[in-house]
C-alpha cells in the first residue's frame, strides 16, 4: 500500500481511536490493551501499566472496532465475535466482543518496530552475545531448519525477521503468514497472507493451503510466521524433503515444549500417520530451536539455542542446549544481570563449520568458568 493510502487510512481511523491515539503515537508504548471502554492498559519497556484513557461508552468502542474491521475487509459480528487483523500502518489488532468478552468489547493493538532490528541491536541491548549471534548466523548459512519458540509478546516475530535477513543471497524465499508482520529485506521473496471466508462462508485460504501451494512454486526456503495449526505437518514434511533452511515460530515455554506442541499441532494434519512416524519426522526435520523469553524486568532475551538430536532413552525428544542463560541476578535497580553462554556441548555439525572454513573454532563452545 502506498504511503498516501496509508495516511488516508490513519486519518480515518484516528477519529474512532481518538481516546487512545496519543498512546499509539507514544514511541515508548509497544502495546495498547483495552479490557473494556473505561479500562485501558499499555506496555512500556516490557512492563504493563494502567492509563487514565477511556472511551465514552461501550458503543463508542464497538464502533471503533467495527470501523477497523471494515477498513481492512474483515468483519466482527455476533456470529463471528473475533477479529484478528493487520492494519496498513503495521499495527496488529485483536478484538473480542460480547457475549464472548464478558466485561465488554476487548481490544489489543500491538505496534511493531518501524526500524528493522539486527543482530547488533540484540547484542547492544544484552539480549544475546556476539558469539551466540554468530552461531545463529552460521546455522542459517548452513541451511539448518530453525524453530523460534517463545511466549506471547516475547519477540518471536522480530527475531524471525532478523534470522530471515541473514539468509545468503541467491535463493528463493516464500513467506507465509496469517497477518503480514515479518520484515524480510531480501531480493527474491514472495509473501503470502491468509484470507478469511466471505459472508457466505466461502473463499477461506489457510496457512496450510498456502503452504501446499508454495511447495509447487520452487521455494529454496519456506518461512511460516507462526505455526499454530495442522499446517505444522506440511512444514515438517517440507523440511524432510529437501527444503533446507526453513523457519517458523511457535508458542511454547521451552525448547522441549516447542517440539511437543509441534507434534500436537501436526497430529491433526493426517489421521493416517502413526504417532511414531510423526515423532521421527519432527526429530529429523528440526535442527535448531531458539527459545526467546520475556523476563520479570521487562527485558526480552534469548534463553537458549538448542540442537535437536533424535530421542533420549526414555523416548522424549533429545534437545541439547548449545547456548543458555545459566542464571540471572537481580540488581538494585530491578534489572536482571546475566547473559547467554555456551554450555560446553559441541553442535553435531561442527564438522560442517570446519569444512566450510567458517572462523568459529571449537573453543567458542567451551563452557565459561563459574564466577
Amino acid at each position: 500500500m502506498s504511503n498516501d493510502k496509508i495516511q488516508i487510512f490513519v486519518n480515518s481511523i484516528k477519529t474512532f481511536l481518538a481516546p487512545i491515539w496519543p498512546l499509539l503515537e507514544d514511541e515508548r508504548v509497544t502495546e495498547v490493551m483495552v479490557n473494556r471502554h473505561d479500562e485501558i492498559w499499555v506496555e512500556i519497556r516490557g512492563k504493563i501499566q494502567k492509563t487514565d484513557a477511556k472511551f465514552k461508552d461501550e458503543d463508542a468502542l464497538r464502533s471503533a472496532v467495527n470501523n477497523i474491521a471494515q477498513s481492512v475487509g474483515r468483519r466482527i459480528t455476533d456470529e463471528e465475535p473475533r477479529l484478528d487483523a493487520r492494519l496498513p500502518n503495521g499495527f496488529r489488532v485483536a478484538a473480542v466482543i460480547p457475549p464472548c468478552s464478558r466485561k465488554g468489547t476487548t481490544v489489543a493493538i500491538r505496534k511493531f518496530a518501524t526500524v528493522q532490528f539486527t543482530f547488533k541491536d540484540y547484542i547492544n541491548i544484552g539480549a544475546m552475545t556476539a558469539d551466540a549471534a554468530q552461531f545463529l548466523d552460521i546455522a542459517i548459512k548452513l541451511g539448518k531448519n530453525v524453530l523460534v519458540s517463545g511466549g506471547t509478546g516475547s519477540g518471536k516475530t522480530t527475531l524471525l525477521s532478523v534470522l530471515s535477513n541473514r539468509i545468503p543471497r541467491g535463493q528463493r524465499l516464500i513467506v507465509i503468514e496469517d497477518s503480514s508482520e515479518l520484515k524480510v529485506d531480501y531480493e527474491h521473496v514472495v509473501f503470502f497472507e491468509t484470507q478469511m471466508a466471505d459472508e457466505q462462508g466461502v473463499g477461506e485460504v489457510s496457512i496450510r493451503d498456502l503452504l501446499k501451494s508454495s511447495l509447487r512454486l520452487r521455494p529454496d526456503r519456506i518461512i511460516v510466521g507462526e505455526v499454530r495449526g495442522s499446517e505444522a505437518l506440511e512444514l515438517i514434511q517440507a523440511m524432510n524433503t529437501g527444503h533446507k533452511g526453513c523457519m517458523g515460530t511457535i508458542h511454547a515455554n521451552s525448547a522441549e515444549d516447542s517440539l511437543v506442541r509441534l507434534e500436537a499441532l501436526a497430529s491433526g494434519g493426517d489421521a493416517t500417520l502413526s504417532e511414531k512416524a510423526l515423532r521421527h519426522q519432527i526429530a529429523a526435520a528440526i535442527d535448531i530451536v531458539v527459545q526467546i523469553s520475556r523476563y520479570p524486568d521487562g527485558s526480552r532475551r534469548l534463553a537458549s539455542i538448542s540442537e535437536v538430536l533424535g530421542f533420549t532413552p526414555d523416548h522424549s525428544y533429545n534437545v541439547l542446549p548449545i547456548y543458555e542463560i545459566p542464571r540471572l541476578i537481580k540488581q538494585p535497580d530491578g534489572r536482571l544481570k546475566g547473559e547467554i553462554c555456551p554450555t560446553g556441548i559441541l553442535p553435531s555439525f561442527m564438522g560442517e563449520i570446519e569444512d566450510n572454513a567458517i572462523p568459529f573454532p571449537r573453543a567458542k563452545f567451551n563452557k565459561p568458568n563459574a564466577a
